[in-house]
């Protein structure tokens, strides 16, 4: 049997229609996988079965996230929000966590999978960070590398790629800033922003700034490697 993985949605502002990039799905079926799309719902009850029946979950791109989650008002240079996929995705999320089931998460799924967890974030890294970025918001094709990870040797995501350096794509304009004391940062951009956060308490929780989804298109071997090992953990 595959394990059963959930897939988060995007939807629009009026929220009268859910999208999800194919390359997302075909990451997950090509490692191993039988993704599930989520809706985004907020009836308890639903969330509690979805929690229980997926082996694992897959957190998706999208928009940007409500920074009233994490206790800031609206920086002037803060894009569209959609405030249902929020609520969603941070109460499915901590049932997860509660479940110790496994996660990957990138890009925006990385930051709220921070923030649920009790992180912070930048609502834009040009206007918050104090210095002199990389261009984080890539004029190439999407599944191009276009800047190095540095990788931290003590973590989930060393263990899976086996490399210090990893080139990465790059299309956004926030990341996580703080991580909750139970995650660490386990890769970050030559000029500071996170790109890599994972938990220390729990099996498989793992987060990434960038699409790995675009670069398995073009048969990255590393990325591939990343999904991979995902799937891995939800068959345990």
């Amino acid at each position: 049997m595959k394990p059963l993985i959930g897939i988060t949605s995007s939807i629009d502002v009026d929220e009268q229609s859910s999208t999800v990039g194919t390359d997302n799905i075909k990451a997950i079926t090509r490692a191993g996988g039988l993704p599930i799309i989520l809706p985004n719902f907020l009836q308890e009850e639903d969330i509690d079965q979805v929690a229980d029946t997926i082996d694992g979950f897959y957190a998706t791109g999208g928009y940007d996230i409500d920074p009233t989650l994490f206790g800031e008002e609206p920086h002037p240079n803060l894009g569209v929000i959609t405030p249902e996929r929020d609520r969603f995705e941070v109460a499915l999320i901590k049932k997860l966590l509660e479940q110790n089931k496994p996660i990957l998460a990138v890009c925006r799924g990385c930051q709220i999978v921070n923030i649920a967890a009790g992180g912070t974030m930048y609502q834009d890294i040009y206007a918050q960070m104090n210095q002199e970025l990389l261009q984080h918001q890539q004029k190439a094709p999407k599944g191009h590398g276009s800047h190095y990870v540095q990788v931290e040797t003590n973590s989930l995501l060393y263990d899976i790629i086996e490399s210090r350096k990893l080139k990465v794509n790059s299309r956004h304009h926030q990341a996580n800033r703080e991580v909750p004391s139970t995650f660490k940062i386990s890769g970050k951009a030559n000029d500071g922003v996170i790109e890599a956060i994972e938990s220390s308490k729990h099996t498989f929780v793992l987060g990434l700034q960038w699409h790995p989804e675009n670069m398995a298109a073009t048969d990255d071997i590393t990325s591939l490697r990343i999904y991979q090992s995902f799937i891995r953990a939800c068959q345990k």
